[in-house]
């Protein structure tokens, strides 16, 4: 997420959101922004959002995610907002969803549904 420019600007019990700003480095040909940049911030706005809900000594890995891309994703930022559907001991289910983000505009450009899986953490290496 660093690389990218994202940063974490709301955490809640099962919900978070992540902001990238607009640049260069994350857009297309056509000047919006990449799929890539959009999915990521998705992935990592349910995976964050799940791990708010695990117990500690755990950690969180994507299973799967499927996203849909619904409008041209152009704005001075993205929001990536990842929400806890069905929470469980090993796997949990969380909706995302990224606006794009044009001074008072908020449009919703993608949406999708993650599944994540909770394991053990690893000790520091």
């Amino acid at each position: 997420m660093e690389h990218l420019g994202a940063r974490i600007s709301y955490v809640g019990a099962g919900e978070v959101r992540i902001e990238l700003p607009s640049r260069p480095e994350v857009t297309q040909q056509h000047g919006y922004f990449h799929a890539g940049a959009t999915s990521s911030i998705a992935d990592s706005a349910g995976g964050y959002a799940a791990f708010t809900l695990f117990p500690e000594g755990t950690t969180v890995l994507t299973v799967e995610f499927k996203i849909n891309l619904l409008a041209p994703a152009e704005g001075e930022r993205l929001e990536a907002v990842g929400t806890v559907i069905k929470p469980g001991r090993t796997l949990t289910i969380c909706k995302l969803e990224v606006f794009a983000v044009a001074g008072d505009r908020r449009t919703l450009v993608a949406v999708g549904q993650q599944t994540l899986i909770q394991v053990e953490a690893r000790p520091e290496r």
